[in-house]
Order: structure tokens, then C-alpha cells, then sequence
């Protein structure tokens, strides 16, 4: 469930495309690994006929909606989970069957910040804070992996994103100059 290009304005590009991080992941594993332990268990264990069947059917019953409910969702729900960082603003979107996503513009983040607790650095993931003018304020991005590699890239991004968009003192001078020329005329 790769993030649709077709969202990218013409002169911009995807600098960074994250999910959150794997440790999401660790719960839907460990439940599909006891539904399929305890589906073996009970083909190992179980006698083959009358109440035997009926109960390996019910635990194959019930392995199989754990495993959708516990393990398959969870999974689709960090697949369609982005963190996306172009060049010019940091897309979040989630959702599943509806979808939700929040742009903002580099030229509108004000701060940034991360924290990570013990477990978050050494597995290497923390929370991002975007502080960003406009109603909403901040943007909190939970579980996002290598934290401080992304809060650094995103500061180069604002900064190479405000150089590119600013003027400098000698393309000032000459806009001055050009309008100091005309109104003498």
C-alpha cells in the first residue's frame, strides 16, 4: 500500500516515507503464532472423531478470528499509517477504509521536537512533535523509527525550504535598487 505519488505537487518530491515503527508489529505476530500453535495443538492432541472434531473446529474457529482481529487488522493499520516528507511539507495520513490525512507546509512548522524513553532507544524509535501555525497546532507522530535522524532531516528540510523561499541581502539590494530607479524616473 505504497503512498499515491499522484498527491505530490509538480517541483516536489519525497525526501522521506515512513511507517511507524516495527515494534507495532511484535503483538500480531505473537497472536499469530499461538493460533497457529494452538490449531497444531489441537490436531496433535485432539481424538479425530465426534467431540474431538467439533472442538478442534470450534479452536480453528476461534484462531481465525483472533488472527484477523488481533493480527491481519493491525497490520493493514500500520501499512496505510504514512509519514511522509517532501520538500516542501510533511504529509500524515492513516486509515483503512476511510482515510485521514493532515498536510503541513514547512513554511507554517514553527517547532520540533522528539522524545524517546529507554525501550525507544534501543530499539530505536520515539515521538516526534511538529508544531506548526494554523488551528491545529501540533502533530504528534507516535512509534517513529530512527526519531532523531528524521527531527534532524526535517530541520534541514525547513531550513533549505526557507532559503529557497527568502530573499538574500544582494537580491534585496537589487529589488530596492530597481525600485528606488523607477520611482526617480
Amino acid at each position: 500500500m505504497a503512498f499515491p505519488e499522484d498527491v505530490l505537487t509538480e517541483d516536489e518530491h519525497v525526501v522521506l516515507h515512513l511507517h511507524p515503527h516495527w515494534k507495532a508489529l511484535i503483538g500480531p505476530v505473537a497472536v499469530l503464532v499461538f493460533a497457529v500453535a494452538a490449531v497444531a495443538a489441537g490436531v496433535l492432541f485432539l481424538p479425530s472423531g465426534g467431540g474431538g472434531s467439533i472442538t478442534l473446529a470450534v479452536i480453528g474457529g476461534l484462531a481465525l478470528l483472533a488472527a484477523v482481529w488481533l493480527a491481519v487488522w493491525p497490520y493493514v493499520a500500520w501499512r496505510t499509517t504514512h509519514y511522509l516528507f517532501t520538500n516542501e511539507r510533511v504529509l500524515l495520513q492513516h486509515g483503512v477504509f476511510s482515510r485521514e490525512r493532515r498536510d503541513i507546509p514547512l513554511s507554517r512548522v514553527n517547532d520540533h521536537s522528539m522524545s524517546q524513553r529507554f525501550v525507544g532507544r534501543v530499539l530505536g524509535y520515539g515521538t516526534l512533535t511538529i508544531e506548526s501555525a494554523g488551528e491545529r497546532g501540533q502533530s504528534v507522530l507516535p512509534d517513529v523509527p530512527k526519531v532523531d535522524l528524521v527531527q534532524t532531516k526535517l530541520y534541514e528540510l525547513v531550513e533549505a525550504f526557507h532559503d529557497r523561499h527568502s530573499l538574500g541581502d544582494g537580491e534585496l539590494r537589487e529589488i530596492l535598487a530597481e525600485r528606488d530607479k523607477g520611482a526617480g524616473a
